[in-house]
């Protein structure tokens, strides 16, 4: 018995041991992926990282060794439920293979944990720290790094103190029976509060990018692959941008050989937005002339080195659109006629049957088959695939979660570049890296929230995922699944029929435009109108007469 109990023992530990071994792995991974991602993004200048003091170096590395971890995290939150489906999957399929015995609930069940755990750490402490770490200048009376770190955790203290008090005050208002000092000292019931609060918001925040994601993935597959003959003309393109070439190498040549400031005739065509100079490229080589400052110079109205700047820099982007153009002239007619074609139609198949899938989700719901995804029993994986297809269902669920997952990341990207938040590479401050971390780790972690509302999977939310009390409300999953549906069939409608709809219109209007029409003016308006046209102009030409012949007076009384 006892030799029982010592082998029981001893596997457990070396389960345990196993699986702290593989999250290890797995977190390293995570951990080297995201921290290229960011070391391609990240501002590299005197002002952040190259800079002389030693102490501004350390903060930042920290910093930046805080946000690499939270990206690693939010990564992780996105790969949960695809690989634990994949898991469960391979789990039926190969049942009593050598190779996969270390692939078990046990092991999925901690990698849901630790995903949840990290998570809360990330979003209420090691990115806030970061940010004020970075921020901070230290007490005048303890100075050096260790000031900087009293400082940071002292207002981050505060912060935590508002944070827990207004949990406390949402938590009492929404349930009620919260107000005794118990409830106000058991601090740590409020951290799964707060994280089911940021989750909702996150889910908020999906509800709205999904579904512009899902139109905006069509025109950024149709700009990366090359669409056929029909719908693009290369050739066009090509020649418009060499005949560009051409004529800004000739304004350069002109503008280097006679020093002129202004280019003269200037061009008929009216000046696109692109044609404008950089306000620092906006400045004049005489003292009359005076700066402009707070706004783009046209092109065309600078002067000398600013000409020329201004030349070279819209040369270099006309450069790289035409061998941009060049390159996709040469690709095969097989990938125009055959890929571009198939990668729309799979985009549309797969939109088409997650919405399908969201409807059965809410018939189901209304009739009472499927209960509201709060989930609270043990999951054991390998037991019955998840899907009535097998698994090339399953298969199709996961694709189906990173296919959501890639809609929200293209639809968050939108309302992003409009207010030019967006990372670009080497040039991304660390502030700014530290708020779009927090913005992925918010979307990353409600995005399994946001598959099981959908119905997406049958896959139980694990741990902590599945105990977030919203989830438990009927009339909130189904308005939401409701809305969703809803918003992307119009965005698809409207993607689809837009020029219909346009072309229609402006046949509608011209049509209006001809039964309106105003009708022609009889010959005594014609004569009226003609004869003040021609009373106007001799009354213009007189004064212009009185005005010359008053200039030439003045002029011959200054000659004597």
């Amino acid at each position: 018995m006892d030799d029982e109990e010592a082998d029981l023992r001893e596997q457990i530990f070396h389960n345990n041991v196993r699986e702290q071994i593989i999250f290890l792995l797995l977190f390293i991974l995570l951990y080297l992926f995201s921290f290229m991602l960011i070391e391609k993004f990240r501002r590299r200048d005197s002002e952040d990282y190259f800079t002389a003091d030693e102490e501004e170096v350390k903060v930042y590395r920290i910093s930046l060794w805080l946000c690499t971890f939270a990206l690693a995290v939010s990564l992780g939150s996105a790969l949960l439920l695809p690989v634990s489906i994949v898991s469960n999957e391979v789990l039926i399929l190969y049942p009593n293979s050598y190779y996969v015995k270390w692939l078990n609930s046990s092991l999925i069940q901690g990698l849901w944990n630790h995903v949840f755990l990290f998570s809360n750490l990330s979003l209420f402490v090691f990115l806030p720290f970061a940010y004020l770490f970075s921020e901070s200048t230290g007490f005048p009376g303890c100075r050096g790094l260790k000031g900087r770190v009293y400082e940071t955790c002292i207002v981050l203290g505060l912060l935590g103190i508002a944070m827990l008090g207004m949990a406390y005050v949402i938590s009492a208002w929404l349930k009620g029976d919260r107000s005794g000092i118990d409830a106000l000292l058991n601090l740590w019931t409020y951290l799964p509060f707060l994280y089911s609060c940021v989750s909702f918001v996150g889910v908020l925040m999906l509800l709205v990018f999904t579904p512009l994601g899902f139109v905006r993935l069509f025109g950024v597959v149709g700009g990366v692959l090359v669409k056929p003959r029909f719908l693009r003309d290369l050739n066009e393109e090509y020649y418009v941008y060499s005949l560009e070439e051409d004529t800004l190498r000739r304004r350069i040549n002109n503008s280097i050989a006679t020093g002129g400031g202004y280019i003269s005739p200037e061009p008929m065509y009216p000046e696109r937005g692109e044609v404008s100079a950089p306000v620092e490229l906006s400045f004049s080589t005489t003292k009359e002339t005076p700066v402009f400052q707070g706004k783009d110079v046209p092109l065309l109205r600078l002067r000398n080195g600013a000409l020329q700047a201004g030349l070279n820099e819209r040369l270099h982007r006309v450069v790289t659109k035409r061998k941009e153009v060049e390159e996709k002239r040469n690709t095969s007619s097989l990938q125009r006629n055959v890929v571009y074609p198939l990668a729309m139609l799979l985009l549309l198949a797969l939109t088409t049957i997650t919405v399908l899938m969201v409807l059965q989700n809410i018939l189901e719901l209304l009739i009472g088959i499927k209960a509201v995804p709060l989930s609270t029993r043990q999951f054991t994986l390998g037991i019955a695939s998840l899907s009535k297809l097998g698994w090339a269902g399953a298969t199709l669920e996961a694709f189906l979660i990173l296919y959501l997952h890639a809609a929200s990341l293209t639809g968050l990207s939108t309302p992003m570049g409009a207010l030019r938040l967006l990372p670009r590479a080497r040039r991304t401050p660390l502030t700014r890296i530290i708020a779009l971390c927090a913005l992925l780790l918010a979307h990353s972690t409600a995005q399994p929230l946001l598959v099981k509302i959908l119905g997406i999977t049958n896959f139980d939310l694990l741990g902590e995922f599945g105990r977030i009390e919203w989830l438990g409300n009927f009339k909130l999953v189904l308005l939401y699944n409701a809305i969703f549906a809803a918003t992307v069939s119009l965005c698809l409608i409207n993607k689809f029929t837009a020029s219909v709809r346009r072309e229609l219109y402006n046949r509608f209007k011209w049509l209006m435009d001809i039964f309106t029409a105003p009708e022609e003016p009889s010959p005594t308006a014609r004569l009226i109108s003609r004869a003040s046209i021609d009373r106007s102009f001799v009354i213009d030409k007189r004064d212009k007469t009185d005005s010359n012949e008053e200039t030439f007076v003045n002029e011959d009384i200054s000659k004597k």
